[in-house]
């Protein structure tokens, strides 16, 4: 027996959080009778719609995509313009990103059709270390990357401390390679960051999510990840996010 909001989530219609909404708000329905108790359980005989819709529970399944730029992150676009799914046509389970990376953004992106697994993931209290490379224009100073490591106040607050290392840069083309450690998931917020400094992003990538990283593969490439590393993300994101950070 498990609670209907997890059940739901795990069937890759919608996050647990979400589930919970259209169960107050009548939308769910158990053996056929309204429920809108979230304490509930069902269990695998149990009969279960969701806005009229029975409810087929998928097999989870977990990807990592090395997505390219011009990509963007949702299973559709209204401009038709090419989304991540369409790197998994020969997938029968309905998967969706987990969290997004800018259009304009490569690298690694986790896809799975378990809500519960996405939102654990993307919740704010679970400091999950994001590390990104940047090439940014002009050469920074030192004190520049200080603002960045103690936090930036940008138009939605003030950011995180972030790790921040210099890579290289080239004189001659007046441009840097960051590497930047975050665990926040705001809009665009890498990008942000360095605008703020004066710094503008010129190229930007995902490089390592927790402990996962792109080795072995190249854009638009994916594979599935192992049942120990689901294991391991759930964990990660569910223990203290303090020591989930880098040090």
């Amino acid at each position: 027996m498990e609670r209907l909001q997890k059940v739901i989530a795990h069937a890759g219609m919608s996050s647990r959080r979400k589930a919970e909404e259209w169960i107050q708000e009548g939308k769910v329905k158990v053996n056929g009778k309204v429920v809108k108790e979230l304490g509930i359980k069902v269990g695998p005989n149990d009969k279960v719609e969701v806005n009229g819709v029975p409810l087929e529970k998928e097999k989870p399944v977990y990807f990592l995509f090395y997505k390219p730029r011009g990509v963007i992150s949702a299973v559709s676009d209204d401009k038709n313009r090419k989304v991540v799914t369409d790197y998994f046509y020969e997938i029968e389970e309905r998967i969706y990103p987990v969290g997004r990376l800018d259009y304009d953004t490569s690298g690694l992106l986790l896809m799975t059709n378990d809500g519960d697994f996405a939102n654990v993931l993307m919740h704010p209290k679970h400091e999950v270390d994001k590390v990104y490379v940047a090439k940014v224009k002009g050469i920074p100073l030192r004190e520049s990357l200080k603002k960045l490591e103690k936090g930036i106040v940008l138009e939605d607050g003030k950011t995180a401390p972030a790790k921040v290392k210099f890579l290289s840069s080239d004189k001659k083309k007046q441009t840097s390679i960051i590497e930047i450690t975050i665990h926040e998931g705001r809009n665009r917020q890498v990008r942000r960051m360095f605008d703020a400094i004066g710094h503008p992003v010129q190229k930007l990538k995902r490089e390592r999510y927790g402990f996962l990283t792109l080795q072995g593969l190249t854009a638009g490439d994916a594979r599935e990840l192992t049942p120990h590393e689901v294991k391991q993300m759930r964990a990660l994101a569910t223990t203290d996010g303090k020591s989930n950070r880098l040090k």
